[in-house]
């Protein structure tokens, strides 16, 4: 397995630590070798077969199987041989304003004592000590045990998500809005007004929000990008963007493989308020339909309760309720 060099969690735990059992043992490395990813993968998916979901984010994942970012590190608890945790930390300098990333996975055995506060504790440190700042930790379906390890390690509850889904194909028509033309997304063309649009319409939003040139390219250099399902709605009074409709189609070997995603939907501010959103929506969903897929599903705020209602209003019902902690680490 890798083990910890120059600037990893910085500390190994063994039976130093009461909270922490006698035979659990905290690694980290950087970067996180082959070996290292395919135990991962294992202690994931014994998770996600107890859980019923997945545990790790896409970002976690992006990280870990391109090698790494600088300043990422992943920490490792181990039962003797076998990995019982696994949390990973990770710079998001592709959004504005930047900070670091965070997901952890744990054995349902080890659930019941203090592996999860251990680990957290450890890229906080890790954090600490090579660029303080914010770290957005997710947990996805968490319980009260992870809102108690989250607050344990000085994480608190800053968000909900809502994961809802619906049956494909929706028996609604969408007509477009006079004025307005959709087409698909034209890689090397429509970047600018996209990134424009798309920060107006999330402006201080902590994930969509912020988006520059870099981010973009990163989404579109994904194994499941396709500017078919990347629908532009343009306009001609006012002349230009109004909204967008991006969807994807989920690819074989994830957890939600042939779910169709509404990944994001977002309307010009000059053109919010005149069922534009509603109508991107339904043509999203038309468009994953028209590629065989058949069920739906997208993220949405918890708080966001007139978006919530729309997609209610459609068939949508609530899936998964994920969570993002925060921690300022100075």
């Amino acid at each position: 397995m890798g083990r910890a060099g120059g600037r990893g969690l910085g500390r190994m735990v063994h039976g130093a630590d009461a909270t922490v059992p006698d035979v659990i043992e905290i690694r980290s490395a950087h970067p996180v070798e082959r070996a290292d990813l395919d135990a991962i993968r294992t202690l994931h998916d014994t998770a996600a077969l107890a859980d019923g979901h997945e545990a790790l984010g896409s970002s976690v994942w992006r990280d870990l199987e391109t090698g790494g970012r600088p300043g990422s590190v992943g920490g490792f608890a181990f039962e003797g041989a076998q990995l019982v945790g696994y949390a990973h930390v990770t710079p998001s300098d592709n959004f504005s304003p930047p900070h670091w990333a965070a997901g952890i996975v744990v054995a349902p055995t080890r659930r019941g004592d203090s592996v999860a506060t251990a680990l957290l504790d450890g890229i906080v440190e890790h954090v600490r000590r090579t660029e303080p700042g914010e770290i957005v930790l997710w947990i996805l379906g968490p319980t009260d045990a992870d809102d108690q390890h989250a607050a344990a390690s000085g994480f608190e509850p800053s968000r909900d998500l809502l994961q809802m889904r619906v049956a494909l194909p929706l028996d609604v028509v969408a007509r477009e809005p006079d004025g307005i033309t959709v087409r698909r997304f034209l890689p090397g063309t429509d970047e600018a007004a996209w990134l424009a649009v798309n920060n107006r319409a999330f402006r201080n939003h902590p994930e969509q929000g912020g988006w520059i040139a870099s981010t973009l390219a990163h989404r579109m250099a994904e194994p499941w990008f396709d500017p078919d399902g990347f629908l532009l709605a343009w306009s001609t009074d006012p002349a230009g963007l109004a909204g967008f409709c991006w969807t994807k189609i989920h690819q074989p070997g994830s957890d939600d493989a042939g779910l169709g995603e509404i990944f994001v939907v977002g309307v010009d501010p000059t053109h919010q308020g005149t069922g534009l959103g509603r109508k991107l929506t339904v043509a999203g969903l038309g468009s994953l339909a028209a590629r065989g897929v058949r069920v739906g599903m997208l993220y949405v705020d918890g708080a966001n309760t007139a978006a919530v209602g729309l997609y209610r209003a459609l068939g949508f019902t609530v899936h998964r309720r994920d969570r993002a902690y925060q921690r300022e680490v100075r």
